[in-house]
């Protein structure tokens, strides 16, 4: 092989955030096993904005929660950003979630004792960032989502689009490979969740690597690539023209 095959094959490799290959989970309920993932190959490149579709019992829950590393594959194997995540202890599993990958959920799930800026500076604290670095970093995050004057405002005070903004600064603090959005305007009016589309769009155009879980299409067809699940595997896989 070629220097220069090795070389495009190491800046392809190095151009991947997610490969899954054979993902699968099985769950044991009483005597029955619930084939949630039946086997799903998948390769997402970095700046990629992806959206995940399908019916109630389709898998993508499940798919999210182990792309999350959240749970764990009965078989298969997942690399996320070059590193082997399917045979990873809790503790590994933990750091991985901390490093390399950020959340955002319908509910928010923001400390509402805390202020926004504390909010924000939350996984910093796990990652044992000093003090003073990690709320210039987590006022900085705010500053990008819009939201540098409500830094002390706590959850109670800001409105449901103002807190889901929040959330999404939390989630890009730590710089993620990857960010997971799951019903991300499943709480907002349609007015609001537009906004945070939005807010995903610029952020996506600045670099950002995203995927999103939602039962909407309208909300899917900002994504540049939607997967449809039905009955734990990928039945379509759509990319729009550009």
């Amino acid at each position: 092989m070629s220097t220069a095959t090795q070389g495009t094959e190491a800046r392809d490799i190095a151009d991947v955030v997610i490969r899954v290959e054979g993902l699968r989970k099985d769950y044991t309920m009483g005597s029955e096993v619930v084939r949630a993932l039946r086997g799903v190959d998948l390769t997402i490149r970095r700046n990629e904005y992806v959206a995940v579709m399908g019916p109630s019992g389709s898998g993508k829950s499940t798919f999210m929660n182990l792309i999350g590393c959240l749970d764990i594959p009965s078989a298969g194997q997942y690399w996320l950003n070059g590193q082997p995540v399917a045979g990873m202890t809790e503790n590994a599993l933990a750091r991985i979630r901390n490093r390399e990958l950020g959340f955002v959920f319908q509910s928010f799930n923001l400390l509402p004792r805390a202020s926004a800026l504390d909010n924000v500076a939350l996984p910093l604290v796990y990652a044992r960032v000093p003090r003073k670095v990690r709320l210039e970093r987590a006022a900085a995050m705010l500053e990008k989502v819009g939201l540098g004057a409500r830094k002390d405002h706590r959850p109670n005070e800001l409105s449901g689009g103002q807190r889901q903004r929040v959330a999404i600064a939390r989630a890009l603090v730590t710089h993620p490979a990857l960010l997971l959005a799951d019903e991300p305007t499943g709480a907002l009016d349609s007015h609001t969740g537009e906004e945070i589309m939005a807010l995903f769009g610029e952020l996506h155009s600045q670099g950002q690597t995203l995927m999103l879980v939602t039962h909407e299409a309208d909300i899917a067809a900002h994504a540049q690539r939607v997967l449809f699940l039905k009955d734990g595997v990928i039945e379509r896989d759509e990319r729009k023209r550009i």
